[in-house]
């Protein structure tokens, strides 16, 4: 509804995906994250005056102040990163569409399974070690097509195959380095 009314948030979005796919390619960029805790589990930790477990309750009564336990943290945790993948699959699915309806099932499911696939991945991630660099380039290429989109046009077609070009050459060429090291 918003890309509707304001058809220059796509912009905003394209260039948010460009900084995105350019800081995952810093050392330490968004690619290195549960190194440490961060600064959300801070203040989450601080806000919720986290105390012990108390069995399956994400709430406890001490000294007669409301306490969240190390489970509510967790809860919190989840839900927090549905919303980090939502926010970078929302402007992402602009580059292959503009119907409403096909962008908000698109991220539905996208929430509903980007989660799990993320997981999949991070036990994985050793193995996979440029899909980093891989993803890094689908976001900026999205992002910049994002950007130019009054003055370039990209087909849907092109973007797709762009996008399982980059992501199967980096799974390959992941597989054939560990392959032979």
């Amino acid at each position: 509804a918003l890309v509707s009314r304001w058809q220059w948030i796509l912009y905003v979005f394209g260039a948010f995906l460009i900084w995105t796919g350019l800081r995952m390619l810093r050392p330490g960029g968004h690619g290195d994250a549960g190194k440490g805790e961060g600064w959300l589990m801070r203040f989450l930790r601080q806000r919720l005056r986290i105390q012990g477990f108390a069995g399956n309750r994400f709430f406890v009564r001490q000294d007669g102040r409301l306490c969240g336990t190390p489970l509510l943290l967790a809860l919190a945790m989840v839900e927090v990163s549905d919303v980090v993948f939502a926010i970078d699959s929302i402007p992402a699915i602009f580059a292959v569409t503009q119907d409403p309806f096909l962008v908000f099932t698109a991220n539905v499911f996208a929430i509903l399974g980007l989660r799990s696939l993320f997981f999949v991945l991070a036990g994985m991630l050793d193995r996979f070690r440029y899909l980093k660099y891989g993803l890094a380039i689908v976001l900026t290429f999205v992002g910049l097509k994002l950007v130019l989109l009054d003055v370039v046009h990209v087909p849907a077609l092109l973007s797709l195959g762009v996008i399982v070009t980059v992501l199967g050459g980096v799974v390959g060429l992941s597989w054939f380095r560990s392959a032979h090291h």
